[in-house]
């Protein structure tokens, strides 16, 4: 644990790239934020694995009907009593390749799907921890609409870093690479707050033949590496000043 308090914010995402666990590490706080719309064909219900004869595709959860103003802590799943099985399904790719982790990621998969909850946010909270939990990090969360903070109304979207890092007393904020276009290090600097970037490295790893694909969902690297090894590669990262 760092001795600074060091903040991640970010919008919860279905079993995301390998960088996104990189920021859980190395914060001190993280804050799943699902105050904002959502975001059609985004990461929020979908990511990219494997696909059977090659190259990638697709996978992801059904979210229901919804208006376009819709905020994330809203969005509701549709309907889906089968939705493991049909997930699973989609995972062939890693059968017919004889990824040496399909046993246990399957089992993994199971455990974070199989719930009986229709609440979008609650399911993808509940994936994250528990994809941390078998890789070995530790995931401390607070899910940002439950946490009643009062501060004035965000214009631009770097806003809210700024102003949930004041109310929560944040030393240091650390971004994904790309918010450079979107942050502006000064107006941090100047509210006393460090601005950080995290640069994940993507080592490559056999995916059953052919040319490696790099920044899959976490199930791909899941599939082909321990979790020893994907601790390994969580250290291989940059914390880069603007």
């Amino acid at each position: 644990m760092y001795r600074g308090k060091r903040l991640g914010i970010m919008q919860p995402y279905f079993f995301p790239y390998l960088g996104y666990f990189g920021l859980i590490v190395h914060t001190d706080r993280w804050i799943v934020f699902d105050s904002v719309q959502y975001i059609r064909k985004g990461w929020m219900n979908r990511n990219r694995i494997l696909k059977a004869g090659g190259g990638e595709k697709y996978i992801g959860v059904t979210v229901a009907d919804h208006s376009r103003e819709t905020l994330i802590r809203d969005m509701r799943l549709a309907p889906e009593p089968d939705r493991f099985d049909r997930i699973r399904r989609h995972l062939d790719a890693y059968k017919l390749l004889r990824a040496p982790r399909y046993k246990a990621v399957l089992d993994l998969l199971r455990d974070c799907l199989e719930t009986q909850t229709d609440d979008l946010v609650a399911l993808l909270v509940r994936c994250l921890s528990r994809t941390c939990s078998y890789i070995g990090i530790p995931f401390l969360y607070e899910v940002s609409s439950a946490m009643a903070l009062t501060h004035p109304e965000p214009v631009l979207p770097m806003d809210w870093s700024l102003y949930m890092c004041a109310a929560l007393g944040a030393a240091e904020y650390v971004n994904p690479p790309g918010g450079r276009t979107l942050f502006d290090a000064q107006r941090f600097a100047a509210n006393g707050l460090k601005l950080l970037y995290y640069e994940q490295e993507f080592p490559s790893y056999d995916q059953g033949g052919g040319a490696f694909i790099p920044g899959l969902s976490i199930i791909d690297v899941m599939m082909f590496n321990t979790p020893e090894r994907i601790l390994e590669m969580l250290a291989q990262h940059r914390l880069c000043e603007p």
